[in-house]
């Protein structure tokens, strides 16, 4: 991923890299990743509605279609930093990354654009709508799959590449600088993810998908143009060796040596020059194989393996065992993945109910979502700025809650949001048939739509808690080479989740419906139970908050937090450590 620029952030600047980047690339680069993510997060809130109205899919395989959409755009950007890292760099990545998504946006602009790209119209008489062909079904996953390839380029490459253009070591305002940019680069995802679900929605419902769509592509050429016009002025690093390599080395070399006895001297291990790591740990054992130095001809006089298909270091196995050791906790963040991965069902609740804030005020449907990411920016504010000084005091000393002790509750959290979505569907199912609206899902059930805020705003502070939680232990768990790694593990859990969530819900609807019965997620969400499938995730997440706490409990006391541990480090740490705190919404910021 990114460990190699520890080692390239370490050596001088050129004279070159000396006269370019700076604060005049900040602009081009928050623009870029700033302006992606209003075309890509305004397409997603109401891209329900279009694939059933346009696509005639029922809710299920809609919501499936979008949960595999979703999990490709959280797995790819992990592919993305390895290529990035390994072959291409940050800029081309980036730069493809734009293109693809550009053209992604494109693709699903001509959908609303031709006619014969979607079904024809339902015929009226005889009441036979046919279903889409596979053509126009390929075309349709086509443009989803360019736009998470665009993102699997942008996302997990653009703040680093920003943070290489302020690395000027012989600046005593570096610090500052960086601080800066990132403080501006998180502002502009946020007010970003803000204006696609407010902005982009509103346009989709009050003028169309073609102009709600164009408006996107739009927004994605401008971002790829901004980005290569600064191009003369960006420092472009070289590519370096990637750190999933070394991890297969250690596996290779392991089971390469698995007939060898341990030596009993601690140096018949292999480790670095300088390094803390002279003998490797206990716990997983069998991988300390890895690192036997069989022969001294295997090491050359510089320390240096002659193959490292052949001999790793015990830096090395270490770094592969604690990510193997953090896997348990990392699975217990699944469940409330999954839990915030659920959009289609909250919008359908939000599109039958009345959305007036006053008589001529109307919120979307789709902008309901931000209802979570206010709750969120607005608990990490008070939780930060005013709960732990004030706790503080009234102690006589530091409060802090442990990042386990975070995640634990934000999982609590969930279950909560779970359980009150299922209460208020209960409700408003109920007031829908006393109004005569069974069959009628378009109707309108005199209930305000307010009444979701709860729900959203308890998976806000859910996600304050449990998401950026796991990030900050990741970051402080594992050493200080894998930071990278631990960025992106949150990442690889809503890419997880999404595919077990498709799971569920398909389970869901094939045991819950059959000769007259009707399914819990039924297209019909007054035929429907909507609020049974709410509580049977409340049920799953008081279960995944049993198996944390044996998790916790197994892993044992976690090393110091990780601002204790930054303070102790040097304080030029590389800049990608920097990039990786994990001060922000995660999930919808990455």
């Amino acid at each position: 991923m990114e460990d190699h620029h520890n080692k390239l952030s370490s050596s001088p600047p050129t004279a070159v890299s000396r006269s370019k980047g700076g604060l005049i690339t900040m602009p081009f680069i928050i623009a870029n990743e700033a302006l992606e993510k209003v075309a890509s997060y305004g397409l997603l809130p109401n891209m329900t509605f279009y694939l059933m109205k346009d696509y005639r899919m029922e809710v299920t395989p809609a919501q499936n279609l979008l949960f595999y959409w979703s999990s490709a755009t959280n797995f790819l950007p992990i592919v993305g930093a390895f290529i990035a890292d390994s072959y291409l760099g940050r800029f081309l990545a980036i730069g493809f990354g734009s293109i693809f998504s550009f053209l992604g946006t494109i693709l699903l602009w001509l959908t609303a654009m031709i006619p014969k790209a979607r079904p024809s119209h339902c015929d009226l008489s005889t009441h036979a709508c046919k279903s889409a062909t596979p053509a126009q079904y390929t075309l349709l996953v086509s443009s989803f799959m360019l736009m998470s390839i665009g993102a699997g380029g942008v996302r997990p490459c653009s703040l680093a590449f920003g943070a290489n253009q302020f690395d000027k070591r012989d600046n005593p305002d570096n610090k500052r600088v960086l601080e800066t940019y990132f403080n501006w680069y998180y502002a502009s995802a946020m007010i970003s993810v803000l204006i696609a679900m407010t902005g982009i929605v509103y346009i989709q419902d009050h003028m169309g998908w073609k102009v709600g769509f164009a408006v996107p592509a739009i927004i994605m050429f401008f971002s790829g143009l901004l980005f290569f016009l600064a191009s003369p002025l960006y420092i472009k690093e070289k590519v370096g060796k990637n750190l999933f390599s070394r991890f297969v080395q250690v596996i290779v070399v392991s089971y390469k040596n698995r007939k060898l006895t341990y030596p009993a001297q601690n140096s018949g291990y292999h480790h670095n020059n300088g390094s803390e790591f002279f003998v490797p740990s206990s716990k997983l054992r069998f991988l300390n194989k890895a690192c036997i130095i069989k022969s001294p001809e295997d090491v050359k006089q510089d320390g240096v393996a002659v193959d490292p298909w052949n001999l790793c270091t015990v830096e090395q196995v270490e770094e592969l065992k604690s990510l193997i050791r953090v896997m348990p906790l990392w699975s217990t963040g699944i469940m409330i993945s999954i839990n915030l991965s659920q959009s289609s069902f909250p919008l359908l609740q939000a599109k039958s109910m009345d959305r007036h804030i006053t008589k001529s005020v109307e919120i979307p449907a789709g902008s309901f979502g931000m209802f979570t990411v206010i709750a969120l920016t607005l608990w990490l504010v008070l939780y930060d700025r005013a709960i732990l000084p004030l706790a503080s005091r009234i102690r006589g000393k530091r409060v802090r809650l442990g990042t386990k002790e975070r995640m634990g509750i934000g999982i609590f959290f969930s279950c909560m949001a779970m359980l009150l979505s299922g209460i208020i569907e209960h409700i408003r199912r109920r007031k829908a048939i006393e109004q005569g609206l069974l069959k009628n899902p378009e109707g309108m059930v005199a209930m305000s739509a307010m009444w979701l805020v709860p729900q959203h705003c308890l998976n806000g502070i859910a996600e304050a808690f449990n998401a950026i939680g796991q990030t900050e232990f990741y970051y402080s768990e594992l050493p200080r080479s894998m930071s990278s790694i631990a960025t992106a593990m949150f990442g690889l859990g809503m890419a997880v989740a999404n595919l077990l969530a498709s799971v569920i819900l398909s389970n869901v609807d094939n045991l819950t419906k059959g000769e007259g019965k009707e399914s819990w997620v039924s297209s019909n969400i007054n035929k429907g139970h909507y609020e049974n499938y709410y509580w049977l995730l409340a049920i799953m997440t008081a279960f995944n908050l049993l198996y944390f706490m044996v998790c916790s409990w197994a892993y044992g006391p976690c090393a110091e937090n990780m601002s204790k541990k930054m303070v102790e480090e040097d304080e030029d740490m590389p800049l990608e450590n920097i990039s990786g705190t994990p001060l922000r919404p995660t999930a919808y910021l990455t």
